[in-house]
């Protein structure tokens, strides 16, 4: 099956689009910033933008091109991520010392392959098949994905450096229509038998599919995710200091790790700071906390007499909201206190932060996924990670949906990742 000429031309420009979105991300680093990995859980921003680009080349190029010359043959062990069935990789805690292939010669690579993709769309005309258009919108929202981690782990290694240097000077926001912080409230949500998971036209990727049936009993959700200040009473009660609030390995971390406040919080003689990407900003105690872990995030919902939502519940509460807030497009790179005016109860659902749910990221029933090596994209990942949902000020807003699952161990602090409570009504 092939696609129509007005299909091929939206392809092309969203490909340039997104494509070029992640250079402009990238043009404001100085290029001694984008080798740095100050742990192993960030990549250097170089690495990010070859590595989207050896995808395009790896699963698109090099698969449906007999003709197709490699930019650079060793680029496939060195941009490779993850995936096994391909072949060996440099390992993931090494990514910083590739100090070559130089930024110049990224960028090469990556104008390169844009060039041989739009080529190949363009030789194809009407004739696109559907399985080369499927592998480049997964391939753009793959690219998507890393544009957010490009961001969290400029803002790590940034913070890492004791002239906490700003990513960008000044925070910008395209809202046109917000107001203030409104009181928070519980939404009583009816139960019953619901259907979550991706269904329909669109994209979506394989652990959103299929749509099922699940049974959810009356819950009620919190109209807002939880603030700077709502989470400071929780700090100032000794939340970290007492156990009972805390799972197990939760606890079991705050103490190996010394953590007492959220990741990038400083208290200073005069109040609270927090690093940003604009630099090191004075609390704001009306924004989303953020940048806690799934066990902050459930100790601080245990001592406020909560708990966190499942993931069926909060896509149920979210799935007829509009998809609107703070996103990577608004160019404010942090969570913000004022609202995007929606006539919905809940508020900031998308945007902003993610925010943790309760469920294990599992397969969904009857779940299958991608044949061949893109079947380790999500499906390899399913244990020991933890669901979260609605997007954050990294996230595109093109990326996002209700369904879209994302997902980290339980440990994990330097995404955007904030808290919404739930309750029982029964």
């Amino acid at each position: 099956m092939a696609i129509d000429q007005v299909t091929v031309e939206r392809l092309i420009g969203q490909f340039e689009r997104i494509r070029s979105l992640s250079e402009k991300l990238a043009s404001k680093l100085q290029n001694e910033d984008t080798i740095i990995q100050a742990m192993p859980d960030v990549s250097p921003p170089k690495w990010h933008l070859a590595h989207t680009t050896w995808f395009f080349e790896r699963f698109i190029l090099k698969e449906k091109n007999s003709s197709y010359a490699p930019f650079n043959p060793k680029f496939d062990y060195l941009f490779n991520s993850y995936y096994e069935t391909i072949g060996s990789y440099h390992p993931r805690h090494s990514r910083g010392v590739l100090s070559r292939p130089s930024m110049d010669e990224v960028y090469a690579y990556r104008d390169y392959v844009n060039t041989e993709i739009l080529g190949l769309l363009r030789d194809y005309g009407d004739q696109v098949p559907k399985e080369v258009e499927d592998l480049i919108e997964i391939g753009l929202q793959h690219e998507q994905q890393h544009q957010e981690l490009l961001l969290t782990d400029v803002k790590y290694n940034f913070s890492c450096n004791p002239l906490l240097p700003s990513y960008t000077e000044t925070s910008t926001t395209n809202h046109t229509k917000t107001e203030q912080k409104s009181q928070v409230t519980e939404i009583k949500i009816e139960g019953g038998l619901v259907e979550i998971g991706f269904e329909g036209p669109g994209f979506s990727f394989d652990n959103e599919r299929p749509r099922h049936k699940v049974w959810l009993n009356a819950y009620q959700i919190s109209s807002h995710p939880v603030t700077n200040g709502e989470y400071l009473s929780f700090i100032e009660a000794g939340g970290y200091e007492q156990p009972e609030h805390w799972l197990s390995d939760g606890w079991a971390t705050v103490k190996k790790e010394k953590w007492k406040h959220p990741l990038y919080w400083r208290k200073s003689e005069d109040g609270w700071y927090t690093f940003t990407l604009t630099g090191e900003k004075k609390l704001n105690l009306d924004e989303p906390v953020c940048h806690v872990s799934f066990y902050e995030a459930d100790a601080f919902a245990r001592w406020s007499g909560k708990r966190l939502p499942t993931e069926a519940e909060w896509e149920h509460a979210m799935s007829s909201i509009p998809i609107e807030g703070n996103f990577v497009e608004d160019e404010s790179y942090h969570p913000m206190a004022s609202e995007t005016h929606t006539k919905s109860p809940i508020k900031k659902a998308f945007g902003d932060v993610w925010e943790w749910t309760s469920s294990p990221y599992t397969s969904y029933p009857e779940s299958k996924p991608l044949e061949g090596a893109l079947g380790e994209y999500n499906a390899k990942f399913m244990c020991n990670q933890i669901v979260l949902r609605g997007g954050s000020c990294a996230t595109s807003k093109w990326h996002i949906r209700p369904t879209y699952r994302n997902f980290f161990q339980a440990d994990k602090r330097w995404q955007f990742s904030g808290i919404r409570l739930a309750g029982d009504l029964t």
